[in-house]
């Protein structure tokens, strides 16, 4: 039992300080960043619903901030769930203020195709088809988007990798259009963000964001935008859950 306390305080001693070089420092850009990530890219990050920008892809978007990107949003639900819709479609404009996202650049798509509803299947044709124009129309360089357990196992997060999945292996996407999933994790690592950055850190990942603790304020700021969002439970998410820290993230 002391064995453990020690390697659990190691842990965080060791993290702590790499947190603190974070704070102090820019983070090296690994070949891959360099060069799938460059500078001015267009980047697309395409959600299910109001507030998945500011609770699972902050990190993601604060860090392509560092690298200069050019973010837009393509969100394919208002939220309406609990007859919300209209207020959070405003809280999510008001979210990518605080994240950079200019409202220019939001789309949120407001129909009944895309119900906010996790019991209902959203067509993957459909979404891709739509997805896809908007990548061409706005000459899209990189997407984001989830990976096949949408973070979460919500059903509309896990529809929007099946139809960017069969958009990339159908080969579909433009030319020097790269795809970006954000990689979802059991719950220990979830809620235990000090222990998975040291996880994150010694296992493959193709791009891993960490933010600083400024951009850690920032993105909370973002979250709570989402008034009408935040139940205690979602108060002690933004506390605990490694997705407001840090984003690890695999190409397709």
């Amino acid at each position: 039992m002391e064995a453990l306390c020690l390697g659990c305080v190691l842990a965080a001693v060791i993290t702590w300080g790499f947190l603190c070089f974070c704070d102090s420092a820019e983070r090296m850009k690994t070949a891959e960043q360099a060069g799938l990530l460059k500078s001015g890219s267009r980047t697309l990050l395409v959600i299910a619903h109001p507030d998945d920008e500011a609770m699972f892809f902050a990190p993601t978007v604060l860090g392509l901030a560092r690298l200069k990107h050019r973010m837009s949003l393509l969100c394919f639900s208002a939220g309406n769930y609990y007859n919300q819709g209209e207020i959070r479609k405003k809280e999510l404009l008001q979210s990518c203020d605080v994240l950079g996202i200019p409202t220019s650049r939001v789309m949120i798509i407001d129909n009944s195709d895309f119900p906010d509803d996790p019991g209902v299947q959203w067509d993957t044709e459909h979404v891709a088809n739509i997805l896809l124009q908007h990548v061409e129309v706005n000459d899209i360089n990189l997407v984001v988007t989830f990976d096949a357990g949408g973070v979460s196992g919500h059903s509309n997060h896990i529809a929007l990798y099946t139809a960017v999945r069969a958009l990339h292996s159908e080969g579909k996407f433009p030319k020097g259009c790269s795809v970006l999933t954000l990689q979802s994790v059991n719950v220990l690592r979830k809620y235990f963000f000090l222990l998975d950055l040291l996880w994150s850190l010694l296992h493959t990942q193709d791009i891993l964001f960490v933010l600083t603790s400024e951009e850690v304020a920032q993105a909370k700021r973002a979250m709570y935008c989402h008034r009408s969002q935040l139940l205690w439970f979602r108060r002690l998410y933004i506390l605990f859950s490694r997705y407001m820290r840090i984003n690890s993230l695999h190409f397709l």
